[in-house]
């Protein structure tokens, strides 16, 4: 098992790597397993880059992601226009429906409405992470499918051993209604939010409790 210095190290020198992320400007701390960032990002695009890369990392079994997004440069754009280039952003995004609404306050940007798919809920997220003036989201969108739970299920568990990224052996998975709860181990964060993506991609589902616990395998 890595020892806290290792996996600062480990984490330094990924976000050293990473050409998306300023890491001069970022602190990292280990202990026990748990990595906490701390810092200025320009962007809140930088800040999800960072989240990835130390999911990434083998030995991290928590992230606590404490970055303030600060824009350096300084930007006469009023919450009204952000509010209307997201708006625009959202209604010409292929996976996006209409049903999708969003408001702005001081920059941090709320959407909610309802869709039918995950993939949509993600797809209007990320049109507006990459935003310049977007300083945080929140996504309360909340999803309206049927499900049984059977097909869920069974839907999720041919999902998760069709993905070569995580070990399906692993993970028990329990369906009720649209909620499913992911039980088990993973080998690293990445795995363990790969299994959610997973869940969450199957027809049906509303919710993912994901209580896969992360044992780093020496």
């Amino acid at each position: 098992m890595k020892t806290d210095q290792e996996l600062e190290s480990d984490v330094r020198e990924a976000l050293l790597w990473e050409p998306s992320v300023t890491a001069d400007r970022i602190t990292v701390s280990a202990a026990n397993g748990v990595v906490t960032l701390t810092g200025k990002v320009s962007f809140y695009a930088e800040k999800r880059a960072a989240e990835r890369v130390v999911h990434r990392i083998a030995g991290v079994r928590i992230l606590v992601d404490e970055l303030d997004v600060h824009h350096l440069e300084s930007r006469d754009d009023s919450d009204a226009d952000l509010a209307i280039a997201v708006a625009s952003a959202l209604y010409w995004h292929v996976w996006v429906p209409v049903s999708v609404q969003v408001a702005v306050d001081e920059g941090w940007v709320t959407l909610s409405g309802t869709t039918q798919w995950q993939f949509e809920r993600n797809a209007a997220e990320r049109a507006v992470r990459y935003m310049s003036k977007v300083l945080g989201v929140t996504n309360e969108i909340t999803l309206v499918p049927e499900a049984d739970a059977a097909d869920v299920h069974k839907a999720i568990e041919t999902t998760l051993r069709r993905n070569s990224w995580v070990n399906a052996d692993r993970i028990n998975v329990l369906a009720t209604g649209g909620k499913v709860t992911l039980s088990g181990t993973a080998r690293t964060l990445e795995e363990r939010t790969e299994a959610t993506w997973a869940a969450w991609s199957a027809p049906g589902v509303t919710e993912v409790d994901n209580a896969l616990q992360v044992v780093h395998e020496v």
